[in-house]
């Protein structure tokens, strides 16, 4: 893998973090080796990555062994090696933590997706594991459901750091923001220093061309295929832009409030008829975070381009490209709807399936 192609993709303002954490990589030196040659600044994490990680590794046996030996039941069990991975990972990270000021450096770790419609359990569960990881440069993520929603404020006037994921639309992508902002406004009342809080929204990109395809395959029209995941992610970008416009933002920032950044997520290639690159090389614009799976930093590394003007400037395109196929019969609220359900069914499942790996393994 060179690292020219990716130091240009962060030269240009944005944010390589990677998709994808495992105790081997940890342990084998390539998530350092990642870091330190590749231009990695971060690390996301799901409840699937994890439930594959621990199904294909052997490196969790020990832990898992003495865990059991000790009475420790299979859901504690799960989060002691989730726990552990992030906290090494963000070691390695801390040095990118401390370079760009808390910007940067960052790991991310999922509360229980089982909560995902339950407020104040998930609020509880961001606080708790931020306590147990007790690291600064960690983000709780949190999925973007109406409930998720409000306990991204709670966690937040918590003096939680905190990842949105599951954000699919620019509506929604609008409101996490509306919601940044009213939980720095309680932070800032609980006594919390807002130069400290950091966040990120990640809006899931691939997977809008996915469903919005199917859906115009299904009615014959397939000259608008591939055109709604990069418009749907620059009118979110728009959106996002939006919110640090307001007095209360001002207020917020005079008081040393960073924006929230928005972040490319589910940039993985689905259709192979697209370029592997494809949802990285088309939103590159600065301030803002790219998470890659291995197979596209890989492919960016090898052949991937950095232009500009890709998202700033765009938005009257993107708004006639999402125009044409909603006037082509495609329903993009129960698009983003069901993807959303989606979305939370898998990591659910996942979490169900990281839970009987861990148990088989005890």
């Amino acid at each position: 893998m060179t690292e020219d192609k990716l130091r240009a993709l962060g030269d240009a303002g944005v944010a390589i973090w990677l998709d994808e954490l495992s105790r081997d990589i940890l342990e084998n030196g390539e998530f350092e080796r990642l870091v330190r040659d590749c231009s990695v600044t971060g690390v996301t994490t799901n409840p699937t990555i994890f439930a594959n990680a621990v199904a294909r590794g052997s490196r969790y046996a020990v832990q898992l062994e003495r865990l059991a030996a000790n009475g420790i039941d299979v859901a504690e069990a799960v989060r002691a090696v989730m726990i552990w991975d992030v906290q090494r990972a963000a070691d390695v990270l801390r040095p990118v933590w401390e370079k760009t000021g808390g910007v940067d450096g960052r790991v991310s770790l999922e509360v229980n997706p089982e909560l995902a419609d339950d407020t104040a359990a998930t609020i509880a569960e961001a606080v708790q594991l931020w306590e147990l990881v007790d690291r600064p440069n960690l983000l709780v993520k949190i999925p973007a459901t109406r409930a998720g929603v409000r306990a991204v404020t709670g966690a937040l006037a918590a003096g939680v750091n905190v990842n949105v994921t599951l954000v699919f639309s620019a509506r929604r992508c609008a409101e996490v923001g509306a919601a940044y902002v009213d939980g720095l406004e309680q932070a800032r009342e609980n006594g919390h220093d807002l130069a400290s809080i950091h966040s990120v929204s990640s809006l899931f990109v691939s997977r809008v061309d996915t469903e919005v395809d199917m859906r115009l395959d299904a009615k014959g029209v397939r000259e608008l295929r591939g055109r709604a995941a990069l418009a749907n992610a620059r009118l979110a970008h728009q959106a996002l832009a939006e919110v640090w416009e307001g007095e209360r933002w001002r207020s917020l920032a005079e008081d040393g409030a960073r924006p929230q950044r928005l972040l490319w997520a589910s940039t993985g290639v689905k259709d192979p008829a697209y370029p592997d690159t494809k949802y990285v090389t088309g939103l590159v614009t600065p301030g803002t975070v790219v998470t890659m799976p291995p197979a596209t930093l890989s492919a960016f590394a090898d052949h991937g381009e950095v232009a500009g003007g890709q998202v700033v400037g765009r938005h009257e395109e993107a708004a006639a490209d999402i125009a044409a196929v909603a006037a082509a019969g495609i329903d993009l609220d129960d698009v983003y709807t069901t993807l959303e359900q989606q979305g939370v069914a898998k990591f659910a499942a996942s979490w169900a399936a990281l839970h009987a790996s861990v148990g088989s393994q005890s």
